[in-house]
């Protein structure tokens, strides 16, 4: 366990990475996003691969999906491909490990949860051809969710406090963060499109996971639950056989934001459906590794502060720092003790992940 594999920007990230997968003697494929970040550097998807290109099982270990939350799973992959002991336990001809590193750049490089269209990756893999599902729950908050100064005026936070003791707190949470298209400049839109992030997915998918008999994912995610809990949330088909499978593999831990047990609440456009579209010959078996970091209400007035920031572009510039470090202290913990409870929680998870994706496929 290596806790010198977290980083504090997104280009040491990258560097790390790429630095490990090339001492672990894998190759590398970086897609180039088409903008640059923060400080000028280049952005990338990259994609380290261990194992055989036709091994029958395929592990996917995913970071960076909302942007600034890659600081946790960055650190979780560059501890993986320093440990020559786990490559030593995935190095079998029926097994094949795909590390995806910064899966939205743009907002890791830039501290935003969303990428560079404003839109919530993990809201983004619908169907376009189809018309998008309506969220008038966020309409009916929008008002108060958005802030016309900075910090929020205490009506507007008390008025979602309101809702939350009319409604549930689970309502409010769902209305918020479930994904909108109705407002392009808001919290979680969802896009009309499939943004950069999600084309290019799904490219390194067919290359990589289409001859695949099973795939196991485990996508990191941060921002939700108690401080250095990491909590695993389904992902995959609601159908009573897969979500069986998924306990047999990850216990009874194993939360389903469709079942309403989990921290998170039901989403549209999730990754998992661009999964089971592109590789529909596999058995999936999907996780989201969240992390908890603050309270609830510090996150979403982190993210009520972030997109004020975006539509106010010229703040003074301490206002811009104390904004930016409020959003990522909303996801990145950043001490040895939450960093040491990412990496064991991680290594479980990931040893589960390996013996129940090595198994005979019945």
């Amino acid at each position: 366990m290596d806790l010198s594999s977290f980083s504090q920007h997104y280009a040491e990230a990258r560097q790390k990475f790429l630095d490990a997968s090339l001492a672990a003697g894998l190759l590398i494929e970086s897609w180039v996003h088409p903008l640059p970040g923060r400080d000028g550097e280049e952005l990338a998807l990259d994609v380290a691969r261990l194992g055989a290109p036709d091994a029958a099982n395929l592990l996917v270990i995913s970071s960076g999906c909302h942007g600034a939350e890659g600081f946790c799973g960055s650190g979780l992959q560059v501890d993986l491909l320093r440990d020559a002991a786990w490559f030593k336990r995935c190095k079998r001809d029926d097994l094949a490990v795909l590390f995806l590193h910064a899966l939205n750049p743009h907002g890791f490089s830039w501290l935003r949860r969303v990428n560079e269209d404003n839109v919530d990756l993990n809201r983004n893999f619908l169907d376009f051809t189809q018309p998008l599902p309506d969220n008038p729950d966020y309409r009916a908050v929008v008002h108060l969710l958005l802030p016309k100064r900075q910090p929020p005026t205490l009506s507007s936070t008390l008025g979602l406090i309101g809702y939350a003791l009319r409604n549930g707190r689970k309502a409010l949470q769902s209305g918020i963060s479930r994904g909108q298209h109705s407002d392009p400049r808001g919290l979680f839109f969802a896009g009309t499109a499939p943004v950069w992030s999600n084309l290019t997915l799904r490219r390194i998918l067919r290359q990589h996971g289409q001859h695949c008999q099973r795939i196991g994912w485990i996508d990191v995610h941060t921002g939700l639950g108690p401080t250095g809990v990491g909590e695993y949330i389904y992902k995959g088909r609601q159908e009573p056989e897969d979500i069986a499978r998924g306990r047999s593999w990850w216990g009874e831990k194993m939360t389903n934001s469709a079942e309403g047990n989990s921290v998170s609440a039901e989403l549209n456009g999730t990754i998992d459906l661009m999964v089971l579209e592109t590789c529909p010959q596999a058995q999936y078996n999907g996780l989201t590794l969240e992390y908890g970091t603050q309270s609830g209400i510090k996150v979403l007035n982190a993210l009520r502060a972030d997109h004020w920031l975006y539509c106010n572009p010229l703040a003074p510039d301490a206002q811009i720092q104390r904004i930016k470090c409020q959003l990522r202290d909303a996801f990145y913990v950043d001490t040895d003790a939450w960093k040491r409870a990412v990496l064991q929680q991680g290594r479980k998870v990931l040893d589960l992940t390996v013996f129940n994706l090595t198994k005979p496929l019945l």
